[in-house]
């Protein structure tokens, strides 16, 4: 047990430090609002007017955000077969050629329903 006290310590510090800076953040900080704060963001460039009470956003925004988090996290799942590659035996390497198949079909199932055309 002696060896965890040092990282229970640590999560204890991390706890309290974020409880304390979410607890202390209203008292701290300036609030004035503006239309530019309470405005939404799109990348910098000035935001088209929604009429009142809301209205519709392209979804091409929000699909192409999720596409890039679904692809990019197969990067990461294949950086430790790159790094182990040697140290590897054949069962992990089909299990890879497995999931890149997987990847694969679902890139080539996402171009031909035309979520790759940007226009």
């Amino acid at each position: 047990m002696n060896e965890y006290i040092p990282i229970l310590v640590l999560g204890a510090l991390a706890f309290a430090f974020a409880i304390f800076s979410v607890g202390i953040a209203p008292f701290t900080g300036p609030a004035r609002y503006n239309r530019a704060k309470m405005d939404r963001y799109e990348s910098g460039i000035e935001p088209s007017p929604l009429p009142e009470g809301g209205g519709k956003v392209s979804i091409k925004y929000f699909f192409t955000a999720m596409m890039f988090i679904v692809f990019d996290i197969e990067i990461v799942f294949l950086f430790p077969f790159a790094v182990a590659f040697d140290e590897l035996s054949w069962f992990a390497f089909f299990a890879v050629m497995l999931f890149l198949l997987n990847i694969t079909i679902a890139y080539v199932y996402e171009w031909r329903r035309g979520g790759m055309d940007w226009t």
